[in-house]
């Protein structure tokens, strides 16, 4: 008997564009599309950027809404993983889209030097976003880029 294993799948990232690679799926219908053939050929979680209309990282709660109503439609029983990240999106609203209760959300246990930008997951913002991913009964993967913040 094989062991069991949950493919996971990011279909999109919060930095790539259509330049990068223009088969990168931007626009909601694009990555309802993409995540649809990923969990066809057997993945069974997939985490979630949105994107505005510039395809810069976007914190929208209507786009991640249409997102999972498109992903629950043609993938029933894929898991679905909203990024909380930072690149180019404000605290204040990197958790709005919390209340449609994903199954799981990314929640960075600290703060990151990266290339070109600090990732900032200051303290008090870190247990908010666990907090109401706890009263929204979302399960967060415990994102960990540095030693530090285990």
């Amino acid at each position: 008997m094989a062991e069991p294993c949950i493919i996971s799948v990011a279909i999109t990232g919060s930095v790539p564009r259509k330049k990068d690679n223009p088969a990168l799926p931007v626009t909601v219908p694009e990555q309802v599309e993409s995540t649809h053939a990923a969990y066809e050929a057997g993945a069974a979680l997939v985490h979630v950027h949105v994107r505005n209309d510039d395809e810069s990282s976007s914190s929208d709660p209507e786009k991640f809404a249409r997102l999972q109503e498109g992903i629950r439609a043609h993938c029933p029983d894929m898991i679905i993983q909203f990024s909380t990240g930072g690149r180019g999106r404000a605290m204040e609203a990197r958790g709005a889209m919390l209340y449609l209760k994903p199954d799981m959300a990314s929640l960075a246990t600290g703060s990151v030097n990266f290339p070109t930008i600090v990732y900032e997951n200051p303290p008090d913002f870190v247990r908010n976003l666990a907090v109401a991913m706890r009263d929204y009964g979302t399960k967060p993967e415990i994102e960990v880029f540095d030693l530090a913040m285990l």
